[in-house]
């Protein structure tokens, strides 16, 4: 999986073999749009309700695909948490889940290696996602704010980490999980 912030809540994810862009609207005017949407198979706008929404106390990944498998087991799956939020779970991939501005969703038993990225640092978020850290063992969290909320956000996260990775996303950089 390779993750590439743009700023705001503006992704291209590589996933599954598969490029999708979350939220191009809130690029910045800087992006290179045609950088930023070339070879995407997904486009997701923001409030995009052509996906569905799942329960994600309920939820769970699809067994590891195999080359056996059919297209079906191959495909990625992409979801919205509640308002604001996304899961991108691609077969043999992390479930990839982007956290944006709205009240955080109740996480079943997968969120344990999955990666979280935050997109909003607002103390609300952090607290959620702090009591989300003393339950769950994520395997990345991800932190894409602008530098002003950073040092809120590590300091209110680094203590409740437990073994997950904590690391900061510079606009236009890939990381690769």
């Amino acid at each position: 999986m390779k993750l590439t912030w743009f700023g705001g809540s503006a992704f291209r994810v590589y996933a599954g073999g598969v490029i999708i862009v979350v939220h191009p609207e809130d690029a910045p005017e800087s992006v290179d749009r045609g950088e930023l949407l070339a070879g995407a198979e997904s486009i997701l706008a923001r409030g995009d309700r052509a996906v569905p929404a799942i329960d994600p106390g309920e939820w769970r990944p699809k067994a590891p695909a195999r080359l056996i498998d059919d297209d079906e087991a191959l495909a990625l799956d992409l979801f919205r948490l509640g308002e604001g939020h996304l899961l991108i779970a691609a077969p043999s991939e992390p479930p990839l889940v982007v956290l944006g501005d709205g009240d955080l969703p109740r996480f079943g038993r997968w969120a344990d290696g999955a990666v979280v990225v935050l997109t909003s640092a607002r103390e609300a978020i952090v607290a959620e996602v702090t009591a989300l850290l003393d339950v769950a063992r994520p395997r990345l969290v991800a932190l894409a704010v602008d530098e002003q909320t950073l040092d809120y956000a590590i300091a209110a996260l680094a203590e409740h980490l437990g073994g997950a990775a904590l690391v900061s996303l510079e606009p236009g950089l890939a990381l690769e999980v």
